[in-house]
């Protein structure tokens, strides 16, 4: 339900316009350094603030409340949790009986019986990602060898992002985008065939992030249109090293060594400013709807290091699982 992980084991708490969100991470190795400091980076890229993001900030400071002491990890149950200092729970009250299009709120409510905390999203809002980007930056300390980068290569179907940000800004419109990841350094071997492949791996945990509608490794959905001579990787070298690179750094379900390649389809953001038409549950009928509160007009801008810190934490349980990391 809330956990992710065999060894590397995550769990994830906390409400959008609650007191907190937080992880707890089970698994983690003991010994490695880690201060508040360390998460700042990440945590910057992600937050909001630039032309297309939401208008709430919070600070995001970190506190490490649990699996550390004299600023390394000792083995136990890692918590860090970070506070909701900026929340205006009021803006919502509309969508207790008029649910956004597009959002989780129809269903949440369905799901549980009206008892779900519908403010900002609850649970399911994409504020808990902090916590995400939290595990993936003690994942990443665990993967010193492999690096891990992805980002933003196109947003609205364009591969101007400013251009394609101002358009959304000028039309009061989100937009979605396509962001590309690669991971190098992996080593050959991790992964097993069916059901706990490598791609399942990741696909698991990239699907957490909220707005990510699909992932395609390799050459993806085009190697339907190509022929078995086009999309076979020559071998080139002893340790696996191809000419091409259209299975992304997999093959059946194993990695092959060669650079980790995938790229992740983020939907539009369903809060969008423009007016639209849901189901009001107060007076039985279809209304016009617009959403109120503060919200990104393109999500995947803050998205890229959410996509990396989910591939760190699947990379740190696969290697932890074939007892390649101590």
């Amino acid at each position: 339900m809330n956990s992710f992980g065999r060894i590397f084991r995550i769990s994830i708490f906390g409400e959008s316009h609650g007191p907190l969100v937080g992880i707890t991470i089970d698994g983690c190795l003991a010994g490695i350094p880690l201060i508040a400091e360390d998460f700042l980076a990440d945590l910057n890229r992600r937050k909001a603030g630039a032309s297309g993001t939401t208008p709430r900030k919070e600070d995001d400071t970190p506190t490490i409340v649990s699996g550390c002491f004299n600023d390394h990890t000792t083995g136990a149950p890692l918590t860090i949790i970070f506070e909701n200092n900026n929340t205006r729970s009021t803006d919502y009250d509309a969508i207790k009986n008029t649910p956004r299009p597009g959002h989780a709120d129809f269903v949440l409510n369905k799901k549980h019986n009206g008892f779900n905390d519908h403010r900002g999203g609850g649970h399911s809002s994409g504020r808990l990602t902090v916590a995400i980007v939290a595990a993936g930056i003690v994942a990443k300390k665990m993967l010193s060898h492999i690096n891990i980068s992805a980002r933003l290569i196109e947003a609205g179907g364009n591969a101007d992002i400013e251009a394609a940000i101002q358009k959304a800004v000028d039309q009061q419109d989100s937009i979605g985008g396509l962001i590309q990841c690669t991971a190098t350094g992996i080593p050959v071997g991790l992964g097993e065939p069916f059901f706990d492949s490598v791609e399942s791996a990741i696909s698991h945990i990239v699907f957490c992030i909220p707005a990510v509608k699909g992932i395609e490794f390799g050459a993806g959905f085009a190697a339907a249109k190509m022929t078995g001579s086009q999309h076979n990787d020559s071998i080139v070298e002893a340790t696996g090293k191809t000419g091409t690179n259209n299975s992304g750094g997999i093959n059946g379900g194993i990695t092959n060594g060669n650079d980790l390649l995938f790229k992740v389809a983020i939907k539009p953001t369903s809060s969008t400013p423009k007016e639209q038409h849901t189901w009001n549950n107060a007076t039985q009928q279809v209304e016009s709807f617009t959403v109120k509160g503060r919200h990104d007009l393109c999500i995947a801008l803050r998205a890229p290091v959410l996509v990396e810190a989910a591939t760190a934490i699947a990379l740190a349980d696969l290697l932890l699982i074939e007892k390649a990391l101590s």
